[in-house]
């Protein structure tokens, strides 16, 4: 049924604008480098040091769970690989990998989460381009729906616990740490 779907977001929505955009929009998910690269930006500045912490923790659970331990445990085809009439068609190059969860979505999405909890001024735009990311991927044909919802709840539960780990390491451990001394 996810492969119906898929065509019908293909046939429905396939234009020569989408067609250009939905390639760009989905750069912005390759290998997490841009989420990585705000990380390292928030982590630089002092004010937003904490933040660029808990993405940069998010990130690494994400690419823990979703990348080296759910991708090769499911080990799902990819939609162009069981869609073979597809591939003349794709605007991305194939991919090597596993479809399940989208690494794009949830490095998103786990980034989204961190922002949207500690400012929402950053995470609302953070979660819009989430958003549009995951929608990139099924309409490039790269992902299954169920592979995108995987990757929001993975994300959305790796940048709590990106949170949550940070906030607590920082009170609990150094604050203790701190009274030592």
């Amino acid at each position: 049924f996810e492969i119906g779907i898929l065509n019908f977001i293909h046939d429905t929505f396939a234009c020569p604008f989408l067609d250009r955009v939905m390639p760009i929009i989905t750069l912005f998910g390759d290998k997490g480098i841009f989420w990585i690269a705000a990380a390292l930006l928030l982590i630089i500045i002092k004010k937003t040091r904490k933040t660029g912490v808990m993405m940069g923790t998010a990130l690494l659970l994400g690419l823990i769970i979703g990348n080296l331990i759910l991708k090769n445990a499911v080990a799902r085809t990819r939609p162009y690989d069981v869609n073979t009439a597809m591939q003349a068609e794709l605007l991305v190059k194939t991919l090597s990998d596993f479809s399940f969860p989208s690494g794009h979505t949830l490095a998103s999405f786990e980034a989204a989460t961190v922002l949207m909890i500690r400012d929402k001024c950053f995470g609302i735009p953070a979660l819009v381009l989430a958003i549009l990311i995951a929608l990139s991927r099924l309409y490039l044909y790269v992902h299954y729906p169920t592979d995108i919802l995987g990757g929001i709840v993975a994300g959305i539960l790796a940048g709590y616990i990106g949170y949550r780990v940070v906030d607590w390491f920082q009170t609990s451990i150094l604050h203790r740490a701190d009274q030592v001394q």
